[in-house]
């Protein structure tokens, strides 16, 4: 039984959020994914559903068999439990993927880590790009 890592922000899902979970199951017999915590995002702006509304999102599509918020102290910490044999990084996901193998290797965390290649689901695949485009059209009205 091959067991799969996906993580991310999941706002506002869209395309690009569904063919990386897809592709994702595809490497694997079980799909987990963690949803990261509104207090862990540091790499872009935070979202605009709250986390429980995106986890209660991600655990309602059917490629999904298990998913949880991520830790508030330690991206690594529901790893341990989950013990993923591949954690799928999604094309634009900002891990260097590298240093995230080190970094489960030093904690002991058996797994690989596998990058999906880029994959076009559209130009409104991007949560950042969605916004733009509502902004767009709301300024129009």
């Amino acid at each position: 039984m091959i067991r799969v890592l996906a993580t991310g922000t999941f706002d506002i899902l869209h395309p690009g959020h569904i063919l990386y979970l897809k592709k994702a199951r595809e490497l694997g017999d079980e799909l987990f994914v963690i949803v990261s915590r509104d207090s862990m995002i540091k790499h872009k702006s935070k979202p605009i559903l709250p986390e429980q509304q995106r986890l209660q999102v991600i655990k309602a599509l059917g490629m999904v068999d298990y998913a949880e918020l991520g830790s508030e102290r330690d991206i690594f910490e529901p790893l341990a439990l989950i013990k993923p044999d591949i954690v799928a990084l999604g094309f634009d996901q900002y891990f260097d993927e590298n240093k995230l193998q080190e970094d489960l290797e030093k904690r002991h965390i058996p797994a690989k880590v596998v990058r999906l290649p880029y994959q076009d689901s559209g130009n409104l695949s991007g949560t950042e790009n969605i916004i733009r485009e509502i902004i767009k059209r709301r300024v129009k009205c």
